[in-house]
């Protein structure tokens, strides 16, 4: 994911002229910024495709800047504008024309809306009611890992039911509505009653970079609190995006036999010789070191492992590398390559029906 730098200096407003707004269409989209004075030294658009997507630089033209850019594979397109002014101060903003505008991590960014675009019909179904807890385990290496348990208002603890364990879990839940997506399943009756343990990701750049204080922490420490507090039927699922999903896989393979099936999206699976963008990470080599083993690792267990990835996104072609060698090593998975890009709205979008088949088949 990339690190937003908002608004810094007293960046200077811009004039504006009348109709010199962001253009849609269906083969390409020109991208404006209003300043007909010509304000800023500088101005780039930022497309979110991953989290080393670069700003382009646009062009000075009448009314401010423009850039023409061609329909990538996606149904939606999120965006901000970056800003230089001769002073040296800079801003990335939200685009100054009426556009929709969605809620990220990193603060709200301007969306493009192509056509084709649906949102999730459960968005707007009925749902069961839900009750929420909050679980903190202790553990001297991370301090706590922070858990949030949801279930159906119905269920006791003592109710023995099926676990889904989600990485980066308060922000899935803020930003792309899992426990929303769990209460309209259950009341449309596509899933049976089950619990959600929405875990809070800490210091999520060391905790999920292929880190095995992390990994034995969920297995050993984590998952067995969980089971303590309530009565869980079965062996979890364990969801992740991005490195919320590197961290689900690294976990699986240190602790095979925990875990009933995977659900990873856009997992950040870097890998030196494709990936290289990406070595600046302070993590990238605990990062390659690991997903180059995957495929010469020794699984004791059969995994059901269900992935997404958006065609528009820097993480596809480790996605798809990464499948075949998973495959290889014996583990039931399958990948759906959807028209979207590295964002929260992307992977809400793919629960149903990617993560409800996934979790149909292991819960079955």
């Amino acid at each position: 994911m990339p690190i937003l730098r908002r608004r810094s200096g007293n960046v200077p407003p811009v004039a504006t002229r009348a109709g010199f707004a962001t253009a849609v269409a269906e083969s390409q989209v020109v991208f404006r910024f209003p300043d007909a004075s010509h304000a800023m030294v500088e101005v780039r658009v930022w497309l979110n495709l991953g989290s080393k997507s670069a700003a382009m630089p646009m062009n000075p033209v009448d009314g401010g800047w423009e850039l023409a850019v061609p329909r990538l594979p996606v149904w939606r397109l999120e965006y901000l504008f970056e800003q230089r002014a001769a002073d040296g101060s800079q801003a990335r903003i939200c685009d100054p024309a009426p556009m929709p505008r969605v809620r990220t991590v990193f603060g709200e960014h301007s969306v493009i809306e192509f056509a084709a675009y649906r949102r999730p019909r459960w968005l707007t179904e009925p749902t069961v009611r839900g009750t929420s807890r909050t679980l903190t385990v202790a553990e001297k290496a991370h301090a706590c890992v922070p858990v949030t348990l949801w279930a159906p208002a119905t269920a006791s603890d003592e109710e023995r039911l099926p676990l889904l364990l989600v990485h980066d879990g308060p922000e899935f839940d803020a930003l792309a509505a899992i426990s929303g997506f769990s209460a309209a399943m259950i009341a449309a009756g596509r899933l049976p009653a089950h619990r959600l343990a929405l875990l809070g990701p800490g210091d999520r750049n060391r905790w999920y970079a292929a880190s095995a204080q992390y990994a034995d922490t969920l297995s050993r420490t984590v998952v067995p609190a969980i089971f303590e507090a309530v009565a869980v039927r079965g062996r979890p699922v364990l969801a992740g995006a991005s490195l919320g999903a590197l961290a689900a896989l690294h976990a699986a393979s240190r602790a095979p036999r925990t875990f009933g099936g995977l659900f990873l999206q856009s997992g950040s699976f870097f890998r030196v010789q494709s990936d290289e963008h990406e070595s600046s990470f302070p993590a990238f080599d605990a990062i390659t070191t690991f997903v180059a083993t995957v495929a010469q690792q020794r699984w004791s267990d059969v995994l059901t492992i269900g992935m997404t990835c958006g065609l528009g996104e820097e993480n596809l072609a480790n996605n798809r590398q990464m499948v075949t060698e998973l495959a290889r090593c014996g583990h039931r998975v399958r990948l759906a390559e959807l028209p979207d890009a590295h964002t929260f709205t992307a992977w809400r979008d793919a629960l149903d029906p990617h993560l409800l088949d996934l979790l149909v088949e292991v819960w079955s």
